[in-house]
């Protein structure tokens, strides 16, 4: 392991989900010399931005966790952004980082850049093996760049660049957004507000998108930080990594676990006529877990968690 306390780490998208998670476990786990930039700062869409940054500041580490994200929803009224976007900011980065010398840079991607109907559990392997999801294919084929500039990088320089592709995260800090949320935040708005109707003596119901038959495995975001440092200091194999829970759930057991959280009791309505997206997509985690890291927190006390977080903070903005 060269990754050291007083190493000199960039967490690009620090105040995103994922990033955040990344910051709150490195300074748990004691490391102290982390860079961080706003957008504000540092566009990380700006060629000459990131150049310069990567060149003063030279970080010995990077998570690159930046991007832009969003559900079914935002992909289908966005798709110009989802795939512009994110591949401005990792072409921009990725570059910027071999040119100034990173030690190690961790490529966050996402589980879409796998085929629709790929077998399950998804390996690594079945990448490119067959079509991919209609409903979110920019932002796949851009995060399917990523991993592949990461992996050319370094067939070509030597680099040790990992793309690393987390299963769905949820989690304190998440996007709850109605035109922009991935699921758990939307079920968590929705369900929110109808209890709250109810509560006023009101007769309210829910109505949620497809026929809730989707196979889901999602993963509390402080438990794929944890997966990410531990594949900082451990990992060094030049192959995509997988980071889930080996268990995956249907849309509509998902939803009552978020309707029992919120107390909701009225009429829930499936419209099948909206997209269901992926019918199942479960990862395989086998490499990942002979390292010896497996998730902690279960998904009933991870929803019960934000839940709490969305009345305590998301509310109050």
């Amino acid at each position: 392991m060269d990754l050291e306390k007083n190493s000199s780490i960039y967490v690009a998208g620090h105040g995103g989900l994922l990033g955040s998670a990344i910051l709150r476990a490195l300074r748990a786990h004691g490391y102290s010399n982390i860079l961080t930039r706003t957008h504000s700062e540092l566009d990380l869409t700006r060629q000459a931005e990131v150049e310069d940054f990567f060149n003063n500041e030279k970080p010995e580490f990077v998570f690159l966790a930046a991007a832009k994200v969003g559900g079914i929803h935002a992909n289908s009224i966005w798709p110009a952004d989802f795939i512009y976007v994110n591949l401005a900011i990792q072409t921009n980065a990725i570059h910027a980082a071999f040119k100034a010398g990173v030690r190690k840079l961790l490529f966050l991607g996402s589980s879409c850049i796998y085929p629709r109907l790929a077998p399950q559990p998804i390996r690594e392997e079945h990448l490119l093996t067959g079509a991919l999801e209609p409903t979110n294919e920019p932002y796949a084929v851009a995060k399917i760049a990523g991993a592949k500039m990461c992996l050319a990088y370094n067939v070509q320089y030597g680099t040790r660049f990992i793309p690393v592709m987390p299963t769905n995260l949820y989690g304190p800090g998440d996007n709850f957004d109605p035109e922009a949320s991935h699921v758990i935040p939307g079920l968590i708005n929705k369900f929110h507000d109808a209890a709250a109707t109810e509560r006023r003596g009101e007769t309210a119901r829910v109505t949620l998108w497809g026929t809730g038959q989707p196979r889901r495995d999602f993963l509390h975001v402080d438990d794929c930080a944890r997966a990410c440092l531990c594949i900082m200091e451990k990992y060094d194999e030049s192959r995509i990594i997988n980071v889930g829970t080996g268990r995956d759930i249907s849309i509509m057991e998902l939803a009552e676990l978020v309707r029992d959280v919120s107390g909701f009791k009225g009429e829930v309505v499936w419209d099948d006529t909206r997209p269901d997206g992926t019918p199942r997509k479960l990862l395989d985690t086998s490499r990942i877990n002979k390292m010896g890291w497996k998730p902690e927190i279960s998904l009933p006390d991870g929803i019960a968690q934000v839940y709490e977080w969305y009345l305590e903070q998301a509310l109050n903005t």
